[in-house]
């Protein structure tokens, strides 16, 4: 029994990783999501979420751009964390990443932490790639 339950656990490991970047990208597109994901959470953690707009989706910030009164709201709060909780390839070429940040009021001092559902995507003709889900709602059910 306690084989098969060891047997179980690889397959639904590999089935897992091999579904983890199923999507027909690169080494290179690999490494450069990567890359700018690590760039854009260091953004989120250390720097401002003015500078995390430049990661997002040229169509999203022409459709939808942040406001003035949402980006002074996140100066009510302190990221403590950034981690990623898992990445999958979907099957439209796009990638999920789950995130969980923690999140300091810097008015009452309370922390919490909230899950974060990042969507990236490769724009082959600016060879880079976009994050197109918005900026993270750190109010989550507030």
């Amino acid at each position: 029994m306690r084989r098969l339950i060891q047997l179980l656990m690889l397959s639904s490991l590999l089935v897992a990783s091999s579904m983890t970047m199923a999507a027909d990208f690169s080494r290179k597109q690999r490494t450069m999501l990567e890359e700018t994901q690590n760039a854009y959470g260091s953004t989120i953690r250390w720097g401002s979420m003015e500078d995390a707009v430049g990661y997002l989706d040229p169509e999203r910030r022409k459709t939808n751009p942040p406001t003035e009164f949402e980006l002074n709201r996140y100066s009510q709060l302190r990221v403590s964390a950034y981690r990623e909780r898992s990445t999958a390839s979907l099957p439209d070429g796009t990638v999920e990443r789950r995130v969980e940040i923690g999140v300091i009021n810097i008015n009452t001092q309370a922390e919490r932490l909230v899950t974060v559902v990042e969507r990236w995507r490769w724009d082959p003709e600016g060879k880079r790639w976009w994050q197109f889900n918005g900026l993270p709602d750190l109010w989550q059910g507030h």
